[in-house]
């Protein structure tokens, strides 16, 4: 069976569709746990039809494997009404979990779930993805957190982009809750990412500033049959033409939804930083740290430490993010953010998701009561 795609069924690049800067979309992937064992369990299509007639404007809709769901928010553009219809979503989401008996949670990874027991959930695309990457697509069995922001056009979105790389690792550290895999303390604080890094297409994006660039080397890939739509790229962070927006996909799922409206937030801020003071113009210079920069923060949280692109200085991750927040703190207080850079403040003392798995790890030895733990503090 060929699992490459008709040269003649693939598509030009759409125009980059204009947003309103800075508006924001957080997408959530979350585990769907059974109540008795605390494995993941293939319920999506049970909980889809629960949710069918869902109040409120966020969208709910299936993943790659049945025992996952990705859900998503309307158009935001503060924090507060973002972290109000996150805690709202998860309400909802929540009781209709509690009728089929199963749990919902947070987290990078499953802490002992086997990609063997994985289904793949019954679409066109997600079987084709199973039939060209064979077990990669149920080891991608996975959960993250996608940020989309808003630009005017598409030349300032691959600016953005770029400039945003040398943060990627403060989102992978902040975010990192993907300690365990298989039963087994990986030593990463974020091993969801590992999984990604399988994808051929996956990394970092070609260093292109214009959308008509873009466009030609969008044009060969798709003559070569690799690739045939925007879908096809796993890279950290990704243009999307049909929403008007860059998509950040390096963070792992929060444990808690607070924190995930949080990081959007910080991203936001941050991004208004970048758009408005042009504190440095992107190069394809600031790549050659970029692998060692998102390693680090990989593997040792806000431990880690990072190479500045510029400079060659080295310092502690968390450090970074502290004189970064100093430098975008005007921009959140206009952007009504304070409040989410506070949050994110806050979790440079107390640690990152995957720190408090292990400490709960330490308190709870079975692993069915910690993922019950972390549901617990998802789902209330």
């Amino acid at each position: 069976m060929t699992t490459t795609r008709s040269n003649a069924s693939t598509m030009a690049l759409e125009a980059f569709t204009s947003s309103q800067p800075l508006t924001l979309g957080v997408e959530l992937e979350l585990q769907l746990l059974d109540t008795h064992d605390f494995d993941l369990t293939p319920r999506s299509e049970d909980l889809l039809r629960e949710l069918v007639g869902h109040s409120g404007a966020w969208d709910v809709k299936p993943e790659i494997t049945r025992s996952m769901i990705e859900i998503g928010t309307s158009i935001q553009r503060a924090f507060a009404p973002l972290r109000d219809e996150l805690r709202d979503l998860r309400a909802q989401m929540s009781r209709a979990a509690r009728k089929l008996n199963i749990a919902i949670s947070g987290g990078g990874t499953h802490a002992y779930q086997h990609w063997s027991e994985q289904r793949i959930f019954p679409t066109e695309r997600f079987r084709y993805i199973s039939e060209l990457y064979g077990y990669l697509a149920k080891q991608f069995t996975v959960f993250g957190q996608h940020v989309h922001v808003g630009v005017a056009n598409g030349d300032e979105a691959l600016w953005l982009l770029h400039a945003l790389s040398r943060y990627v690792p403060h989102f992978i550290a902040l975010a990192a809750s993907s300690p365990y895999v298989q039963g087994v303390d990986t030593g990463f604080h974020s091993a969801r990412l590992n999984s990604v890094f399988a994808f051929p297409l996956s990394g970092r994006a070609p260093f292109v500033l214009t959308w008509d660039a873009f466009g030609q080397f969008f044009d060969k890939m798709t003559s070569t049959g690799v690739v045939q739509s925007m879908k096809d790229f796993y890279w950290d962070i990704r243009p999307k033409p049909e929403y008007g927006t860059i998509e950040l996909r390096v963070c792992d799922t929060p444990l808690q939804v607070d924190k995930a409206a949080a990081l959007a937030c910080y991203l936001q801020s941050l991004c208004r930083h970048l758009r408005e003071e042009r504190p440095f113009e992107p190069a394809e210079d600031d790549y050659l740290v970029y692998t060692f920069n998102r390693f680090q923060a990989c593997r040792f949280g806000l431990d880690g430490e990072i190479v500045d692109p510029k400079t060659k200085q080295r310092s502690k991750l968390r450090d970074d993010i502290i004189r970064t927040l100093a430098r975008i703190e005007p921009h959140a207080l206009d952007l009504q953010a304070l409040d989410a850079c506070n949050l994110v403040r806050e979790s440079l003392t107390e640690g990152n998701d995957a720190t408090w798995l292990r400490q709960q790890r330490r308190e709870h030895p079975p692993m069915a009561a910690l993922v019950e733990t972390a549901a617990a503090r998802w789902m209330t």
